[in-house]
Formats: structure tokens, sequence, C-alpha cells
């Protein structure tokens, strides 16, 4: 079967969001629903995007550091301010507010833990990295986007893409737009979608850890 490039770019994201909405209504136990949620969406991004993804990485050392200082960057703002995200600026009925999407029982059971971990450090990077800039930061560029190399620069595609990644993080948006910018600007310096998922993969793992280990579920939506 022959898909157009946009469908393997862009589809398993529009899937993840479709997902992220149907398990969250329907009336599942939560061991279910975390694992329905891994499983469907590795066989959309094998079906659909094994294809086109390129894992490699060129610059292991400073890509992981990038994916450090992004996680350094989103809970800064909460450890040097407890109630700063509370103000009004991020509790609103337009981005909603911080609260955990996991019960209190589901934060106590290992094998939930495992797979919500597991859909933020192997499925989200590799969603997120294919529709927003390996994809939307060429297309914006031109709708022939397979013509544009990964990372090239467009000052309107860099921001909107950035800005759009902001608003799909809710209440944390502020940080959304630094973490956009920085991702952002490793895929120009990169050129690399493989370098783009093991940073963002990076910045996933460390934020579980640290929403397990000091019990911060507001991170986990």
């Amino acid at each position: 079967m022959t898909l157009k490039p946009e469908v393997r770019y862009a589809g398993p994201f529009v899937v993840f969001m479709v997902l992220l909405v149907l398990l969250r209504t329907l009336p599942l136990p939560d061991l279910l629903s975390q694992f329905l949620f891994v499983a469907l969406m590795a066989v959309v991004i094998w079906f659909l995007a094994w294809p086109i993804v390129d894992f490699k990485v060129h610059h292991w050392g400073s890509t992981l550091g990038i994916g450090v200082l992004v996680f350094l960057v989103w809970i800064a703002p909460d450890v040097l301010s407890p109630n700063y995200r509370h103000h009004w600026l991020f509790e609103n009925s337009i981005v909603g507010q911080a609260r955990g999407g996991l019960s209190t029982v589901a934060q106590g059971q290992p094998a939930i833990l495992f797979f919500r971990t597991l859909r933020a450090v192997v499925i989200v990077p590799i969603v997120e990295e294919l529709f927003w800039r390996a994809w939307l930061m060429r297309w914006l560029i031109s709708p022939r986007f397979e013509e544009i190399p990964l990372g090239a620069w467009s000052a309107q595609s860099f921001w909107i893409v950035a800005v759009l990644f902001a608003s799909e993080h809710g209440s944390y948006w502020d940080v959304g737009l630094a973490a956009g910018i920085i991702y952002n600007w490793w895929m120009l310096r990169t050129k690399s979608l493989g370098d783009l998922i093991l940073a963002h993969a990076v910045t996933n793992a460390c934020l579980c850890a640290y929403v397990v280990a000091f019990g911060k579920w507001e991170y986990w939506a």
C-alpha cells in the first residue's frame, strides 16, 4: 500500500491525539487504558512511520545534554517558585490547569507507571518529532516538504512550530515554548531526526523519573 508522505509523518500524531481523548472518556481500568494506548500507538508507528524513521544519532554527547537541559527548563519555574503554576496565566479556561491524569490508586501500581513511562519515553518522542520538526517545520516552508532538507531555516516555520508546540502543553505552555525553541534550534544544528528523538526521549525520561521520585504527578496530564 502506497501512502502519502504526509500520512506517514503526521498520521501517528493525529492518531495519538484522538486516542488521548478517546481513552480518557471511556470507562476503562487504568492499566488497560495505559496498555491499549502504548499497544495501539506501537502498531500505528510500525505500519505508518517505521519506513521513514531514522534513528541514527550524530551528536550523542550534545544531544543527551540538550535533553537534560530541556528537562531542567521544564521544572525550573515550579522548583524556584512553588506557587508559580497557580498564576492566572497558567490556570484559566483556555489552558486549563496543571493536574495529574493518574488516580491515586494508579500512582502506586508499577505496571501502570511502566506503561505510562513507556509512552512518554518511546512513543511521544517518535510521534512528536515526526510531526513537529520532521514534517511541519518543512511543510510550512513548502507543501512539497520532502524537497526541503531537515533543519532548513525559515523564521516563519521556526516560530509557528514553537508556538503550536507550546499550545499542545496546556498550562505548561511557557516551558513548552522554551522546549519548542530549543528543540527547533537543535534540529537546525543537527539536521537529524534521530538526534531530536533522542533529546526528546531523554527529557521525558528525566521528567518521568522526577514525577515518580518526588510525586509530581501534575506533570503527567
